[in-house]
C-alpha cells in the first residue's frame, strides 16, 4: 500500500512528468518561463488548482451524472482558479501582473482537466490528493527548470541572481522556449528510457 502511494506521488516526476514526457500544458510553458520566478508562479498556482480539483472531483465522483461529468468538472476547476486568481491580485500583484491572461486559462489547462478525468473521477480521495500534489509539483518543477535556463542563458541570472555576464537574449524569446524546451525533454526521455531497461532486466533475473 505505502508503495503505491510513493508511486502514485511520484509519477508526476519524471516517468509521466507533464510537460518533459506528456507534452501537456504548452501554452502556459513557453509563455510564462522567461524567468525561473515566472515559472514557479505560475507552477504553484497551477498546483493548487490541480490539487483541490482533484479532491472535489474525487468527493463528488458518485453523484455526478455521466453525461454532465466535463462540465461539472470545468465548473469546480473554474471556481478554484476564480479564487487563486483573487489571492494573487491581492497579496502577489506584480507577478499577477506578469503572468496576465494565463491565470485565467488554468480553467483550461489539459493537464487539471485530464487528471480529473483520468484519475480523481475514479479514486480515493487521498490517492487523489497525492496524484494531485505529485503532478503538481512535477509541472511546478519542470517550468522553474526550463525558466532557469532560459533565464541563465538570457540574462545571465537565476531568481534574479546574477551569475553570468554571457547573454543570449534569443532564449527569453519563443525561439528560445522551443530549443531549451527540446533539449530538456530529450534528456528526460533518455533519463525515462534508462530507467525502463534497468527495470526490465531487474525483473528478468
Amino acid at each position: 500500500m505505502a508503495a503505491s502511494k510513493v508511486k502514485t506521488f511520484t509519477n508526476g516526476f519524471i516517468a509521466q512528468n507533464p510537460i518533459f514526457a506528456q507534452v501537456l500544458g504548452m501554452c502556459p510553458t513557453l509563455a510564462t518561463t522567461t524567468s525561473a520566478g515566472n515559472g514557479l508562479g505560475m507552477g504553484l498556482a497551477t498546483t493548487s488548482v490541480l490539487v483541490m480539483s482533484n479532491v472535489v472531483v474525487s468527493l463528488i465522483r458518485k453523484f455526478i451524472p455521466e453525461k454532465i461529468r466535463i462540465p461539472a468538472y470545468i465548473v469546480i476547476i473554474a471556481s478554484f482558479v476564480t479564487i487563486v486568481d483573487l489571492l494573487m491580485h491581492g497579496f502577489t500583484y506584480e507577478l499577477w501582473k506578469t503572468l496576465g491572461l494565463f491565470i485565467p486559462l488554468i480553467v483550461v489547462n489539459c493537464i487539471i482537466l485530464g487528471r480529473a478525468e483520468s484519475f480523481a473521477s475514479k479514486n480515493s480521495v487521498g490517492a487523489s490528493f497525492l496524484d494531485g500534489l505529485g503532478m503538481g509539483l512535477g509541472f511546478t518543477g519542470s517550468l522553474v527548470l526550463l525558466g532557469s535556463v532560459r533565464e541563465f542563458l538570457g540574462n545571465g541570472s537565476i531568481f534574479g541572481f546574477h551569475f553570468s555576464d554571457v547573454k543570449m537574449f534569443a532564449m527569453i524569446l519563443p525561439p528560445g522556449a522551443y530549443i531549451a524546451l527540446g533539449v530538456l525533454a530529450g534528456m528526460f526521455n533518455f533519463i525515462g528510457i534508462k530507467k525502463a531497461k534497468a527495470a526490465k532486466a531487474k525483473a528478468a533475473k
